[in-house]
C-alpha cells in the first residue's frame, strides 16, 4: 500500500531544495532557473513517530522499522501550463498520479533569486497554480463528456451514471472553483477514479527566510488566511535551514534546532502533515527481532490491515490480538496487558485504531 505526495509550485520557490532535504539526497537538482527538474524525482521518507522507540524498549526489540511516505518532486509549473506553456502537459500528468499535493510557496524576499512573476506574492502564486489545475481538469472532463453523452443517448446506464457524477464537478470548475468543492458525499471513490487534480487534498508549505522559521512572516500569514478559508493545511519551513539540518547527526540536529527556537524540524512537520492529509494512521507489531510501524487509511478493518503485511494474512485471517498503545506501555508489554485484561481478541469487523499493537492469527 503506497501513498505519495507531489511537491508542486512555480519555478524557484524552493521545491527541489525541500525535496533534497526531505530525502537527504541531491537527486533533485537545485538551480536558479526554471525547469531544472525535468523528470519527477521520487523519494521514500521515514515517518517520524516517537512511539516506535518506546515500544521497542518495552518489547526488547533488536531494531525499529518506521513506516514511510513517498514524495515526488514535480518541476515548476508556470502560467499557461494547462495550454502546454513551459513543460506543463508533462507535469500536469505527473500531478494526476499522486495522492495529495504539497504546494510550496515562496514567502521570502531575495533579489538574487529570480521570481518568474516578477515579485513575491504567495497568494497570487497559489492562484496561478490552482487556476492551471482547474483549467486542465475542466478540459479533461469536457473531453469525456462528449463521448459519454453519445453513449447515454443510446441508453448506456454506465454513461448516464458517469455524467451524473461529473455534472456538479463541471459546474464548479466552470464557476472557477476547484472540483473538491463539489464532490458528492458517498461518491468519493468514484470521483477519485476520474483523476482530477483539484479533488486532491492540499497542504501549503510556506518557504520563509531563516529568521522567520519559528514565527513565520507577513507572507505566510496571508497563506494561513487562504488555507483557513479552504480548509487546507499549512506548514512553515525555511528550506535553506532544512537543507543544513538534513546533513547533521541526530544530536547535532536537536542542538541546532534548539538554537533557532524550533522544537522539531520543518521536514518532520511536513511529513506528519502529509500523513494526516492522506487520512493515514499507524498500527504496530512488536517482537524480539523488530518493532515495526505499518500504514493504513483511517477506517481500515483488521483483515485489510493484515494484508499490508502480507496478502496471506488477510486471506487466512482468523482474529487479531489487540492492545492499545498506552496500555502496552503502561503494563509493560503483551504479558502485562493480558494480565490486566487490556488485551482484546478482535474479529473481521474490527476497525483498527491509530497506535494499536497487533498480533494477527491466520491460517492459510
Amino acid at each position: 500500500m503506497g501513498f505519495n505526495c507531489g511537491i508542486v509550485g512555480l519555478p524557484n520557490v524552493g521545491k527541489s531544495t525541500l525535496f533534497n532535504a526531505l530525502t537527504q539526497t541531491a537527486s533533485a537538482q537545485s538551480a536558479n532557473y526554471p525547469f531544472c527538474t525535468i523528470e519527477p524525482n521520487t523519494g521514500r521518507v521515514a515517518v517520524p513517530d516517537e512511539r516506535l522507540e518506546v515500544l521497542a524498549k518495552v518489547g526488547n526489540s533488536e531494531r525499529v522499522v518506521p513506516t514511510s511516505l513517498e514524495f515526488v518532486d514535480i518541476a515548476g509549473l508556470v502560467r499557461g501550463a494547462s495550454k502546454g506553456e513551459g513543460l506543463g502537459n508533462q507535469f500536469l500528468a505527473n500531478i494526476r498520479e499522486v495522492d495529495a499535493i504539497i504546494h510550496v510557496l515562496r514567502c521570502f524576499d531575495d533579489d538574487d533569486i529570480t521570481h518568474v512573476e516578477g515579485g513575491v506574492d504567495p497568494v497570487r502564486d497559489a492562484d496561478i497554480i490552482e487556476t492551471e489545475l482547474m483549467l486542465a481538469d475542466l478540459e479533461s472532463l469536457e473531453r469525456r463528456q462528449t463521448g459519454l453523452e453519445k453513449r447515454a443517448r443510446g441508453n448506456d446506464r454506465e454513461a448516464k451514471e458517469q455524467l451524473e457524477l461529473m455534472e456538479p464537478l463541471l459546474a464548479a470548475l466552470r464557476d472557477g472553483k476547484p472540483a473538491r468543492t463539489a464532490v458528492i458525499e458517498g461518491k468519493e471513490a468514484e470521483t477519485a477514479r476520474l483523476q482530477l487534480m483539484t479533488t486532491k487534498p492540499v497542504l501549503y508549505v510556506c518557504n520563509v527566510e531563516e529568521g522567520a522559521a519559528s514565527t513565520g512572516n507577513e507572507y505566510s500569514e496571508l497563506v494561513k488566511k487562504r488555507a483557513e478559508a479552504e480548509g487546507a493545511g499549512v506548514v512553515i519551513v525555511s528550506a535553506a535551514i532544512e537543507a543544513e539540518v538534513s546533513q547533521l547527526e541526530a544530536e547535532e540536529r536537536a542542538e541546532f534546532l534548539d538554537g533557532l527556537g524550533l522544537k522539531d524540524s520543518g521536514l518532520d512537520r511536513v511529513i506528519a502533515a502529509g500523513y494526516r492529509l492522506l487520512g493515514l494512521q499507524t498500527y504496530f507489531t512488536v517482537g524480539p527481532k523488530e518493532t515495526r510501524a505499518w500504514t493504513i487509511t483511517a477506517g481500515t478493518k483488521a483483515p485489510q490491515a493484515a494484508a499490508v503485511i502480507h496478502n496471506d494474512f488477510e486471506r487466512g485471517f482468523i482474529a487479531c490480538e489487540t492492545i492499545a498503545y498506552d496500555d502496552y506501555v503502561t503494563f509493560k508489554g503483551d504479558a502485562g496487558a493480558r494480565e490486566a485484561g487490556k488485551l482484546r481478541i478482535e474479529g473481521k469487523g474490527y476497525v483498527v485504531q491509530d497506535g494499536d499493537v497487533l498480533l494477527f492469527r491466520f491460517n492459510v
